[in-house]
C-alpha cells in the first residue's frame, strides 16, 4: 500500500511582504491623521484598526491545504473552508494525472477557484503556490486540481493506484 501525504501553506516571501505594505500603508494614513488632528480619532479605534490588520494579516497563515492519496482515493482539506477531509473514491474518477499549468490565466490565481467566477471549463482549483497540480477528471464530467509542491511522490501514488484500479 502506498499513501502519499502533503501539506501546504501560504508562506512564500512575497506574499508576506506584499501583506506587510498592504497592513503599513492604512496605518500610516491613519497615524498621519491622527497626529495633525488627534481628536478626530480614538485610541480605541487606533487599536480596533490594528486589531483588525493583524488579523487579516495572520488569517492567511493559518490556512492549510491537506492532500493524501490512499488506497480510498484522493483526500483533500482546505482548512478553513473545509473543517474534514472530502475524499474522491478511484471509482469515481476518470482521469488523473500530474500537470503543470499557469496559475493566473487558468485560474486566477492561487486559493480556492473556479467556478461561477471563472473559467468554468477549468473546473476548480485548490492550490497554495506553485504551477503544478494533481488534475482530477470526474466520470461526471467534473475537474479538480489540486496544487502539490511534490509532484515526483504524486506522480508515484498515483501511478500505484492506476495499476491497482484499471479504469483510470
Amino acid at each position: 500500500m502506498r499513501i502519499f501525504k502533503e501539506e501546504q501553506r501560504f508562506n512564500q516571501t512575497w506574499l508576506i511582504v506584499l501583506m506587510l505594505i498592504s497592513s503599513l500603508v492604512p496605518l500610516a494614513l491613519f497615524i498621519n491623521d491622527y497626529l495633525k488632528n488627534p481628536e478626530t480619532y480614538s485610541v480605541t479605534e487606533l487599536l480596533l484598526l490594528l486589531s483588525i490588520l493583524i488579523f487579516v494579516g495572520c488569517f492567511i497563515f493559518f490556512i492549510k491545504l491537506s492532500t493524501k492519496i490512499d488506497q480510498h482515493g484522493i483526500h483533500y482539506k482546505f482548512f478553513p473552508i473545509h473543517r474534514s477531509f472530502k475524499i474522491i473514491p478511484w471509482t469515481a474518477i476518470e482521469r488523473i494525472h500530474v500537470k503543470t499549468y499557469d496559475p493566473i490565466s487558468d485560474y486566477g490565481g492561487w486559493g480556492f477557484k473556479g467556478g461561477a467566477l471563472w473559467n468554468r471549463s477549468k473546473g476548480q482549483s485548490i492550490t497554495v503556490s506553485g504551477d503544478i497540480g494533481i488534475q482530477i477528471i470526474l466520470k461526471n464530467g467534473k475537474k479538480l486540481l489540486i496544487g502539490t509542491q511534490q509532484p515526483q511522490a504524486a506522480e508515484r501514488s498515483i501511478a500505484y493506484y492506476k495499476s491497482k484500479y484499471k479504469q483510470l
